[in-house]
């Protein structure tokens, strides 16, 4: 029944009693028979049987309540116009729409609810008062406060000069003699003057950026034509008889189409300015069944009698199957996913959730209030939240099953102004008076942001009280940028907004793009950068560059359901074409569609087994199990078991337990050795590792930064602080340093520490780091120096270290067009044949070799390893080494190289057709698996060739030797040992929490180079290459400024300053490790039940450019709960699943994802975290429709009524 509630009129000789709709769904009014208000509803029983009374009044009855003394119950004492008897009539005057009878609602009661009937509130569920003139004055919630209240013109009834939100400023409005607004004004905000012509509305705003509306048409079919924007570019519209959408021209004259039904009006078809198509079909109730996209892929709907979706299949081809309990179900009872994984659904009367059964059979239960707000939430495991509210239905508190508690305050207009965390400390929150936050405190440490009249940051203070400052066009494009330390970065935008030229100091880099809005090339101070190519479906097929005079290259391979199949790294001499570099990897998909299969450079494939809709239940390497998982009720592991005989009797055993609230309580090995007990405090905080050898304790700040390791062993007790300024940079602790006097660094750049002088270039990348001579010591000139030198996107690719003006090591490095590091050559210092000492002539190379954002491959001189994952993470699993003369061994030709090498009699070879180099290749594999098929014996019939001639031609395949180990990890996922398959230790190492090592034990001299998760070291440098930057952990931070800026924190060179609970593998943003694995499990996944079931809407919607709308909505959503934990959780996963799509420079909404440039993600992951931010800072008093509206063209009809009649529109 959607809202409504009371129907529409009805001729005089019919009554209506009630409404029942398609799926049993009733509302039965009840009319008053006599009196005053004869035949007006008075109340309204819905379908599930609760019962409503309508509190009507007279304007006779409101006169004579406002002629008693007490007329505050009628009117709150800061209503804008207080009701004054003498004034008041008992009649009103007829409008131009007829006569008023003055009959008007003053509140709604529950009478009556069937699942609460002892509990019925006290108070109306919503209450309105009204002017003498008989307007809306204003409108209370179950609380008795004021939500809205609204200011009329004396001279003019019914026309609203004013009107505000609770806690919020007066918004007024001015009109000409036509009653059309002139002038809104917005306290704080902007303004808006209104100037109207013949056919043309101009709207300045007070900043003076106009803005003209030039229309055609008339009554109700006038439409906007042409629009002029701020900038002076024009936008044009065009439209059919019936005033719909059919054609768009953007600024640069670009035209996209609209084919539409000419009955219904859907969209049948859209044509973009580059003459790409894409297709709509639609069944005889105007629902889509269809879509034919313009590289041909297709995504399809069922529906069955009653319209309810039975199916939808993907891009990909996977189908979704839903099923509902009877024909009154609107909601469905099951869904089978693509795996045949089915999940179950229970729902309320009120459509509410009450329980949700996974494919495994396990359940979560939901429990709510008379309310409708959800009050508790159990799941396996016995994991249980229960939650609070006032009687506005804030969210006041959350409660685990343990008893900790976090609270939550509100200020009038219902802005979250502080958090009170189970230990008593409370972050605070300040608002301007539209809701924008203007500063935040946690610890007494405070953040400030100040806006424009627009609502534009243009200023953050930081908590060492710099400032980064911002700039913006008009359009409101951000088009300068100061940061903490002075650093000026510009932007400039074509007339469609797409960014041509960005100035960072010195460095102009100009953009170029293709017809389609897709970026071709790069160039920086005039040299070429990036370029991309695409194929004719529009997927991105290599993007390349030179990185230090080398031509490095990455090509990309798909199926024919446009998945990505393969990624393959090219490193060229560009002089003579030589290939130094080669590296691949392919990927597999199930005829579920699940990627389950990759096959790493010269390796067997590594296949994923898994249960239900994708649980991970072990791990195969060339068809033998190396890796076993047992999981309990929430899908969490709680066994590992690794080696020859994985499973049972495994000579290598994780065992995981968990705390009542979900977090990791313990991991026991097989051997004790590795042993480890996780303690926690309220609040989540990691305070306690215990182990066989010792016993680590942290302490923290207020706002959680990490303040000291306490390390307890038998005749051992050490304690070391870690002191920052308020910024979070490191400062020399007070008590092992106290004479020093430094209390900040303001420009974020340390300039010196106990050990190291710093220097830095304009753009805060680290130049210089020299040995600190202490106050006395006398200079001798052996200080050692690092020099790190940089390429035009702030990649590190020269460092030096001099001693007594002499080079002690000096590396290059390569990158590939994403930033990965692809090689590196090191010179050291060694004895040369006259007795000098100086650079080696001949470098150690080691190439890399990538599957997404995780380093794979390690090349050297001698030896190859290769590293396996846990899926969707970074922490390292398996180690496979192979050594160089075992892996040329294994080299053999194929059976296509074969023949071509030796297919002519003059023995100069021949070069096949593809598609028989196709056909050779299929034919080979079919033969070394003894299967060939009909079809293959009958082409080599053809040919006048049988299979055992061919099969002699196969060369045999060498299965070299290799070496493999299990890493086993802490918690956050960096190697703590290596464990061989027969459970032996071959290689362990400790660490402290920022990820320096401390000792080691390599008696078999393996290279380990992984550290934090992302992390490679560097014995060069002693640094960390952390995939976008490089780490330095004896600081505990970056040399370089983040590639994203303020979207990875306010200290651009920051690691997560709790490393304990913080990773960053990306090098880009700080992750929780608590977030991507067990830390408050409930917050998590409340909020991963919100983002994921407004996805799914979204998948099931499949409404082209409603990507920002849903982005939007789904953390709208989150903020409604008004619950800091759950928020933060869904911020978290909202950083993680752009950190994923940057990771696999995906980008898109639906089935396959296109790729994009490296800079093309970042801004594309800005865009879609600033969107996450603008849902999440909701105020409690908008609804999200209302919130998210925006991120809707106002023209896409058919997209406004699908997302209207699935209730994310009003």
């Amino acid at each position: 029944m959607g809202r409504i509630i009371l129907p529409a009129p009805l001729p005089p000789y019919r009554v209506l009693t009630g409404m029942a709709d398609r799926f049993g769904r009733t509302l039965a009014y009840r009319r008053e028979a006599a009196g005053d208000l004869a035949g007006e509803i008075t109340g309204v029983t819905d379908g599930a049987g609760r019962e409503f009374r309508l509190v009507l009044t007279t304007q006779a009855q409101r006169a004579e309540e406002a002629r008693k003394p007490h007329t505050a119950s009628l009117s709150s004492p800061d209503s804008p116009r207080p009701l004054s008897a003498p004034s008041f009539p008992d009649t009103l005057p007829g409008t131009e729409y007829g006569a008023d009878s003055g009959i008007r609602l003053s509140a709604v009661w529950l009478m009556h609810d069937p699942a609460y009937p002892e509990s019925l509130p006290g108070a109306p569920l919503a209450r309105y008062t009204y002017t003498e003139a008989g307007e809306l004055l204003a409108v209370y919630d179950r609380s008795n406060t004021q939500v809205r209240a609204f200011t009329y013109d004396a001279q003019h009834p019914g026309r609203m000069v004013g009107h505000r939100y609770a806690g919020r400023p007066e918004m007024r409005y001015r009109y000409d003699d036509a009653g059309r607004v002139v002038e809104q004004l917005n306290p704080a905000g902007l303004s808006y003057r209104y100037l109207y012509e013949q056919d043309r509305i101009t709207v300045t705003d007070s900043l003076n950026r106009r803005e003209v509306l030039h229309t055609e048409g008339g009554a109700g079919l006038k439409r906007v034509v042409k629009k002029e924007l701020a900038d002076g570019s024009v936008t044009h519209s065009g439209y059919d008889a019936a005033g719909r959408l059919t054609a768009q021209t953007d600024a640069a004259g670009r035209r996209t189409e609209y084919g539409l039904n000419v009955v219904s009006g859907d969209i049948t078809d859209i044509t973009t300015p580059d003459g790409r198509e894409t297709k709509f079909y639609y069944n005889d109730g105007n629902q889509l069944t269809a879509v034919v996209y313009p590289d041909g892929l297709e995504s399809r709907r069922e529906y069955d009698e009653p319209g309810r979706l039975v199916s939808e299949t993907s891009r990909s081809g996977e189908t979704v199957r839903y099923r509902y309990d009877d024909a009154h179900s609107e909601l469905p009872a099951t869904t089978t996913d693509a795996t045949g994984s089915t999940r179950q659904m229970t729902w309320s009367r009120y459509g509410q959730l009450l329980a949700f059964t996974d494919c495994s059979g396990y359940q979560t239960r939901y429990e709510y209030d008379r309310f409708g707000q959800m009050t508790a939430v159990h799941r396996e495991e016995g994991i249980s939240l229960y939650r609070h509210y006032d009687n506005r239905g804030r969210l006041t508190s959350v409660k685990d099953a343990q008893g900790r508690e976090t609270q939550y305050e509100y200020n009038a207009a219902g802005d979250l102004t502080a958090v009170i965390t189970p230990d008593g400390n409370r972050s605070e929150t300040q608002y301007d008076a539209w809701g924008k936050a203007v500063s935040t405190t946690q610890g007494g440490l405070t953040r400030s942001m100040e806006y424009d009249a627009a609502g534009r940051v243009i200023s953050l203070t930081n908590e060492n009280g710099s400032h980064s400052v911002f700039s913006y066009d008009a359009l409101d494009r951000l088009v300068q940028q100061g940061g903490f330390d002075g650093r000026t970065q510009r932007y400039h935008y074509d007339l469609t907004g797409k960014l041509t030229q960005s100035e960072d100091e010195g460095l102009v880099t100009l953009w170029y793009y293709d017809e389609s809005d897709r970026i071709t090339h790069r160039t920086v101070n005039g040299e070429p950068a990036e370029q991309w190519r695409y194929d004719g479906h529009g997927w991105l097929t290599d993007i390349s560059h030179l990185s230090e005079g080398h031509r490095v290259a990455v090509h990309y391979g798909y199926d024919d359901k446009g998945r990505l199949t393969g990624e393959r790294q090219t490193v060229e001499n560009p002089e003579t074409g030589e290939l130094l570099w080669q590296h691949e990897t392919t990927h597999a998909y199930n005829e579920q569609g699940l990627a389950n299969r990759v096959t790493p450079d010269s390796l067997p494939p590594v296949e994923w087994l898994t249960y239900g809709s994708g649980y991970l239940a072990g791990m195969k390497l060339g068809g033998t199990p190396l890796v076993e998982y047992t999981r309990d009720r929430l899908h969490r592991e709680t066994v590992r078991s690794f080696g020859s005989m994985a499973g049972s009797n495994a000579a290598y055993e994780l065992t995981s337990t968990y705390t009542p609230a979900g977090r990791l309580q313990s991991q026991h090995l097989n051997s004790l050795v590795y042993d480890r007990d996780y303690g926690w405090n309220d609040n989540g905080d990691l305070v306690r590792i215990s182990g066989p050898r010792q016993t680590r304790e942290y302490g923290y700040s207020a706002t959680g930064r990490l303040e000291s390791v306490r390390t307890l062993a038998p005749g051992l007790d050490i304690r070391i602080p870690y002191a920052t300024d308020p910024a979070g940079n490191r400062l020399p602790d007070p008590e092992l340093h106290p004479d020093s006097t430094l209390t900040a660094w303001p420009d974020n750049r340390i300039a010196e520490d106990a050990h190291y002088v710093y220097h830095y270039d304009e753009y805060g990348r680290l130049t210089e780091k020299t040995d600190r001579i202490p106050t006395g010591v006398i200079r001798t000139d052996d200080e050692r120096t690092h020099h790190y030198h940089y390429d035009s996107q702030h990649r590190l690719v020269f460092h030096t270290r001099i001693q007594h003006g002499e080079p002690l090591v000096e590396s290059r490095y390569l990158y590939d067009p994403l930033s990965r590091r692809t090689g590196k050559r090191v010179w050291r210092r060694e004895r040369d044949l006259t007795g000098w000492m100086s650079l080696s002539r001949k470098p150690e190379v080691t190439w890399y070799g990538w599957d997404g954002d995780r380093l794979t491959t390690v090349q050297t001189d001698t030896t190859r390893i290769q590293t396996v994952y846990e899926p969707g993470s970074f922490a390292p699993l398996i180690r496979i080494e192979t050594d160089n003369g075992e892996r040329e061994k294994a080299q053999c030709r194929s059976l296509a190289e074969k023949l071509q090498q030796e297919g002519s009699e003059d023995g100069h070879g021949v070069v096949f057709p593809a598609e028989l180099v196709g056909l050779l290749d299929r034919l080979e594999g079919e033969i070394r698996a003894n299967c060939v098929s009909s079809e293959s014996r009958q082409w080599l019939a053809q040919c006048g060739l049988t299979v055992e001639r061919l099969a002699a031609q196969i060369e045999p395949v060498y299965l070299p030797e290799r070496k493999i180990h299990l890493y086993h990890c802490d918690h956050r996922g960096l190697p703590l040992a290596l464990i061989s398959e027969d459970g032996n230790t071959a290689w362990s190492a400790e660490y402290d929490e920022w990820g320096n090592q401390l000792n080691e034990e390599n008696p078999h001299h393996l290279h380990q180079p992984y550290r934090l998760p992302g992390q490679q070291y560097d014995k060069e440098s002693g640094l960390y290459y952390n995939r976008n930057r490089y780490y330095d952990p004896l600081q505990g931070r970056y040399i370089t400024q983040d590639p994203i800026g303020l979207e990875g924190g306010w200290s651009l060179y920051a690691y997560p300053l709790n490393p304990v609970n913080g990773i960053d593998p990306l090098g880009l943003s700080p992750a929780d490790v608590a977030l991507i694995r067990r830390k408050d499990q409930l917050n998590h996944q409340r909020a991963w039940d919100i983002l994921s079931d407004t996805y799914e809407d979204m998948k099931r919607l499949n409404l082209g450019g409603t990507d920002q709308f849903f982005h939007c909505m789904a953390f709208c959503r989150v903020s409604k709960l008004n619950d800091a934990g759950v928020s933060r959780s869904a911020k978290g996963l909202g950083y993680e699943k752009e950190i994923r799509d940057y990771g696999l420079n995906l980008f898109g909404m639906y089935g396959r994802k296109v790729k994009l440039s490296h800079s093309e993600m970042i801004e594309d992951n800005k865009k879609d975290l600033a969107v996450n931010d603008h849902g999440l800072t909701c105020p409690s008093t908008t609804d999200c429709s209302d919130r998210c509206s925006d991120y809707i063209n106002p023209e896409h009809k058919k997209t406004i009524k699908a997302l209207q009649d699935a209730g994310y529109l009003k």
